[in-house]
């Protein structure tokens, strides 16, 4: 019987057959890819790649501002775009432009291997047509689905044009930054010139073709000198940083065009030593309510990108009035308004200001003006933006007095159940190591909250925000959209302004609409609706919105801010009609602000040097005040005069002004104060501060055995002294004992005590030069001229009358 033999698979054999298998397996899963890549590639359409849309922006009445994006674009011819300019983009983007048919197999090559290397899409290998491809028709994303998608489309359109007609529309179709789209505009825009009748150096031509690879950020360096200097660094460090980055691409680009041999070495090292484009040789872009469009233009591109809003022919349908925002426009505008210093290295006019202005009820901002002059778009835009730091922190400016109704009177109010009538002791005080001092450099004594926060007293700001705590403060100025305090940072400083990480106009437009609008908090918001260029509708913007605060804490703190403009220290605000608003003025003067409404309208002002640095007789009651009013009576004009709502559970009651207890049997009657309260709040105890006591005639102190002349008068009676330079120290009780008078009669040496000083010089009313006055006794204490600063020259003079008279009986006695 014959053996069958088995046949043995040799091992060369096996190899093949693994490797077809392999190979068979891969071409399959490659092609389902490649079919996969293809069932949604966009249909090919040479009209795709014609220039895209610009964006449209229209006011609130659906009247068109102007449209942004793919407008600053001027196509030129490539016959027309010099050979040096070609040459430049040729040597960055595509060497072999002319010599492939879209593809560079040699770089394709090279990304393919160093991506396996490193596992993922590390490297591109972009030639021209592919570029236009993207720009056309892709997504900007880095998928192998894409780029499949992206190679095929572009074997098609080198089969449809010649290689002049891709680079031509290549030139005019990418982005170079500060809103210039094509080769032409970019020209304008970076060197004011024409590329049809002007020619671009060679260091020119080279700063242009860096830039489409990151136009933003090579570009970001024109922006960069007009930030808000952080507290201790130099503001020029940031500027400096993004000027080397773009430095650095175009000598790159410069070193590319030798190795293309386009220029030579020499010329490259020449090229190479000159600088970057300055502002200055800018050319301006000017488009309607500038700031305004900036800030729409900010937050279309933070939600839609880029390519979107300056490619994609949206409509943006905003909440902006003309007439509110060419008005102040104006008043920003005008040098009246402002202190007179001369204009910074850049030739911008110092100090600055800006302004937002909103509806209240609906956060709809109506006006947004971010400098007092607008050259270029998307610039510096101080009314919204805040300065992003390294750790993520927001920079913007010291808010001064402007804060405390957010951190010490509106917590106070809705937490401790305080009101206007609440009495508060203004002494010297210090916690710790921090000693609080007022401006004005005098004390008050037993003064109610509205009188306090009337005239910005700092004493008591701080003893509020202590009494509420800081943590407490902090959660309620959240809740109006004030999220850069902090607590471990800022401490009871915080009540005065002393705010870290500071505040934009933006922002506190934001809060103080909420006292207008009853306690409910709207985010400021300025686009309405989105459309696609076809009219489909992408987003519609509801505001968003919560309740802050009780209606009664909104009331009231409207309530006691009437008073700020009416008799205090924002007089210069008033508009005949009812207001509300708090002035605001830092150390030294470096940030001055006004932040008031209407129930129609809010806004806040805030003028100080990009750079800070303080500002000699600038305050808030006077430059941001003036603005605030001539915006405000301009834009109300015509309008019927509404007062505020009042709220359900506001009561009237009359109190003890010296203890904020009900009247006792004791208070004289002008120791009394009618105010309002919320329900529940009004005090059940009867005062008990004011007691009768007997005091030696002379002295005025407690008589002792041998005091011949007595008097019983009613004082105040607190457990605590305080030093005889605070105002109401006359009806204070006496705790120290005569010793004038003795058993031997008077005692000469004792009676050279009781002198006492003389009457003080009436403080010198303002001079006036232009807008210049002298400067008054303190930031935001009553300022010359003022109601509140007569009230408080009254009150100084009348208890220095009486020690005065006691002075001159001591003299005609003993001399």
């Amino acid at each position: 019987m014959a053996t069958s033999k088995r046949r043995r698979l040799r091992p060369g054999r096996l190899v093949f057959l693994i490797m077809a298998l392999i190979f068979i397996v891969g071409t399959l899963a490659s092609a389902g890819y490649v079919a996969y890549a293809v069932s949604d590639m966009p249909a090919w359409n040479p009209s795709a790649l014609e220039n895209s849309l610009p964006t449209a922006i229209y006011d609130k009445d659906g009247n068109l501002v102007t449209r942004i994006g793919s407008e600053n674009r001027e196509p030129i011819k490539l016959a027309e775009v010099p050979q040096v300019v070609k040459d430049a983009f040729l040597a960055t983007e595509d060497d072999r432009f002319y010599d492939h048919y879209g593809i560079n197999f040699r770089s394709l090559g090279r990304a393919l291997y160093r991506n396996v290397i490193a596992g993922g899409i590390k490297e591109g290998f972009s030639t021209i047509t592919m570029q236009l491809v993207k720009m056309s028709y892709l997504s900007p994303e880095r998928t192998l689905k894409r780029k499949i998608q992206e190679i095929l489309l572009t074997l098609q359109v080198e089969r449809y044009f010649t290689k002049d007609e891709i680079f031509e529309m290549y030139l005019n179709k990418i982005y170079f930054g500060q809103g210039a789209y094509g080769i032409q505009a970019a020209a304008q825009t970076y060197f004011g010139k024409d590329l049809k009748t002007d020619q671009l150096t060679v260091e020119e031509a080279a700063f242009l073709a860096g830039l489409p690879q990151a136009p933003s950020t090579y570009s970001s360096y024109l922006n960069d000198g007009e930030s808000v200097e952080e507290a201790g660094k130099n503001p020029d460090e940031k500027y400096q940083k993004h000027y080397d980055l773009a430095l650095n691409r175009r000598n790159t680009v410069l070193l590319r065009m030798r190795e293309a041999g386009k220029i030579t070495e020499e010329e490259r090292a020449a090229a190479a030593a000159k600088p970057l484009p300055t502002r200055e040789q800018m050319k301006p872009i000017s488009y309607p309510y500038p700031y305004f469009v900036d800030y729409v233009t900010e937050k279309l591109i933070q939600k839609y990108g880029a390519d979107m809003v300056y490619k994609g022919g949206l409509k943006v349908y905003t909440t902006l009035d003309p007439k509110v925002q060419k008005i102040a426009e104006a008043a920003l505008a005008n040098p009246k308004n402002f202190p007179s210093y001369k204009p910074d290295k850049n030739g911008l006019p110092q100090p600055q200001g800006a302004a937002v202005f909103m509806e209240p009820g609906t956060g709809y901002l109506r006006a947004i003006v971010g400098g007092r002059q607008h050259k270029y778009q998307r610039e510096l835009n101080r009314a919204t933006q805040y300065q992003i730091l390294k750790d993520g922190r927001k920079i913007g400016r010291q808010p001064g007095s402007v804060i405390k109704p957010i951190v010490a009177y509106g917590p106070a109010i809705e937490f401790k159940g305080m009101g206007p009538a609440s009495v508060i002791d203004d002494v010297p005080t210090s916690f710790g190591h921090y000693t609080v001092k007022n401006d004005s450099g005098s004390y008050r004594g037993l003064i109610t909250m509205r009188t306090a926060l009337t005239h910005s007293v700092n004493v008591v700001a701080v003893k509020l925000l202590n009494q509420v705590g800081i943590s407490q403060a902090v959660k309620f100025a959240n809740g109006l959209g004030i999220t850069t305090l902090d607590a471990n940072r800022d401490g009871l400083a915080m009540a005065l302004g002393g705010v870290s990480s500071g505040v934009v106009p933006l922002d506190m437009a934001g809060a103080y609409g909420a006292f207008a609008n009853g306690g409910v908090y709207v985010q400021p918001h300025a686009i309405i609706k989105v459309e696609k260029y076809d009219g489909t509708v992408l987003d519609e913007f509801k505001p968003e919105q919560h309740r802050a605060m009780k209606a009664t804490t909104a009331y009231l703190i409207t309530d006691m801010l009437k008073s700020v403009i009416q008799s205090g220290t924002g007089t210069r605000a008033n508009i005949g009609r009812p207001a509300a608003g708090k002035t605001g003025t830092t150390d030294d003067g470096k940030d001055i602000w006004f932040v008031g409404y209407t129930p129609e309208l809010v806004g806040a002002v805030w003028i100080g040097h990009d750079t800070p640095k303080p500002m000699n007789r600038a305050y808030g009651g006077i430059y941001p005040a003036m603005i605030w009013r001539e915006v405000m009576s301009k834009s109300l004009a015509g309008l019927p005069v509404r007062n505020f709502t009042r709220p359900p559970g506001i009561v009237t009651a009359t109190v003890d002004s010296k203890s904020g207890l009900l009247p006792g049997p004791n208070t004289p009657p002008d120791h009394t104060v009618t105010d309002l309260f919320a329900q529940g709040t009004v005090p059940t105890e009867v005062d008990n501060l004011h007691q009768v006591m007997e005091v030696c005639a002379i002295t005025g102190e407690l008589p002792n055995e041998y005091c011949p002349d007595r008097i019983t008068k009613v004082v105040v009676k607190l457990p605590y002294q305080v030093p005889p330079s605070v105002a109401d120290f006359a009806i204070r009780a006496p705790v120290k004992t005569c010793t004038l008078h003795t058993a031997n009669g008077i005692d000469p040496a004792a009676a050279e005590k009781y002198k006492l000083p003389t009457t003080p010089q009436p403080e010198p009313q303002p001079e006036t030069d232009g807008n210049k006055e002298t400067k008054p006794i303190g930031e935001d204490s009553w300022l010359p001229g003022t109601t509140g600063f007569n009230n408080l020259d009254n009150e100084v003079k009348k208890e220095f009358r009486k020690a005065a008279k006691v002075k001159e009986y001591l003299r005609d006695r003993f001399n």
